[in-house]
Parts: C-alpha cells; sequence; structure tokens
C-alpha cells in the first residue's frame, strides 16, 4: 500500500541562528550563507516530485521554500517556530543565568507556548497532510518546530524532539517501516541527497518547482 512521505527543510541561516538566539515571532531575514545553504538544499531536492509543499510563513522559511524552487508554497501558520515569549531573541547561556540548567524541552516558557501546545499544532499539520492522500509532501519550517513535528510522526512527546538535532538548511524524511512510522532520514546537511529516491509516488505532481 502506498503510504504518505514528508519531507522536512529547514530555512537557512538567519543572523540570529547563527548566534544561537532564539528566533520564533521576530521575522529575520536569512544571510548570505543562509541563501547559499538553501541553493545548496536544492540540488539536494532536484528532481524530487511533491504532491504538497507547506512553508511556515516566516519570511526566513518563506525566502528559502523560494529558493528551492517553491515561491508559491502555501502559507501554513501552524508551522511557525515556538513562540518563544520573554526569551525571544535570547541565547541559551542568557536565559541559564536566570534559570539554571533551562531547556525549552522541559521548561516553562514565560508568556509563549508550552511544549504541548507545539505539539498540537504540529499534529495538525501532520493530520493536514495526511488528509491530502497517499503522496510526498516538503514542509519548509524551523529547527524546534521540524523536531517536535517528527517527534509526534513516530508518536513521542514534543519533548523527544531534544534529541532531535537540526541544522540549519537540514533534510529530514519520515516515513514508514513496514506499518510503522518512522524516521527514515535525518539531519542531512545541504547538498546531501537522501538515498532510494524514486518516481512520484502517487504520479500526481501536485507541486511543481517553478522553473
Amino acid at each position: 500500500m502506498t503510504r504518505t512521505e514528508i519531507w522536512l527543510a529547514r530555512h537557512g541561516e538567519t543572523e540570529w541562528s547563527r548566534t544561537g538566539r532564539h528566533t520564533g515571532r521576530t521575522d529575520v531575514p536569512l544571510t548570505a550563507a543562509g541563501v547559499a545553504e538553501a541553493r545548496l538544499l536544492a540540488g539536494s531536492l532536484d528532481g524530487v516530485p511533491f504532491d504538497l509543499v507547506l512553508t511556515s510563513p516566516r519570511r526566513r522559511a518563506a525566502a528559502t521554500a523560494g529558493i528551492l524552487g517553491y515561491p508559491a508554497a502555501l502559507r501554513e501558520p501552524d508551522l511557525v517556530e515556538w513562540d518563544y515569549g520573554d526569551y525571544e531573541g535570547l541565547t541559551a547561556h542568557a536565559i541559564r543565568e536566570q534559570v539554571p540548567g533551562w531547556r525549552v524541552w522541559s521548561h516553562p516558557v514565560p508568556g509563549g507556548e508550552t511544549a504541548e501546545q507545539v505539539a498540537a499544532r504540529a499534529d495538525r499539520v501532520v493530520a493536514r497532510v495526511l488528509a491530502a492522500a497517499p503522496g510526498r509532501a516538503l514542509l519548509v519550517a524551523h529547527g524546534h518546530v521540524l523536531r517536535v513535528l517528527a517527534a509526534r510522526w513516530i508518536g513521542e512527546p514534543a519533548g523527544f524532539g531534544g534529541r532531535l538535532a537540526l541544522g540549519t538548511a537540514g533534510l529530514c524524511v519520515l516515513g514508514w517501516d513496514r506499518e510503522t512510522r518512522a524516521l527514515r532520514h535525518w539531519n542531512l546537511p545541504p547538498g546531501t541527497r537522501p538515498g532510494a529516491v524514486t518516481a512520484p509516488i502517487t504520479g500526481a505532481g501536485l507541486a511543481e518547482p517553478s522553473p
């Protein structure tokens, strides 16, 4: 039986991601290095057909989707990054000066989202993709929300995402091991092509990259 496959692409580098600042609501652009990373990532996707392409509406993600060949990718509000509330713009080191041992995966985020709220958003995205019928989907978004989405795909709580490191412009594939949801590829660096990529899953080709 044909099953849905979900490809995850984190946006390219921004000045805030380069310096480790938590970037949720702040709409920062890609750096020149981030644009270069996205171009390398585009090579990883060359010739891979997608039936659905969704992107976070934040410009760092939407710009990455455009560089990948999908400037008209559908904006999905549930793919925005974790809302870091009072910790927006701070590094983990700066936060830990106030709250020793703090981690977004296990500690409160004052004024922001809980892990459970981010998980609920991720679940809605997965449901949307699955409702689109079997095929291959590409989701372009942010590091933490994509890690939560992957955790939810395999039935784990949001906190499991803390064990799934994901670099800028990293590529991941969520699929199946027989009847069980599985992580097929994880955190492939930009320019690396996943193995065993063949023809369209459905043959629909609904999301064709722009020339």
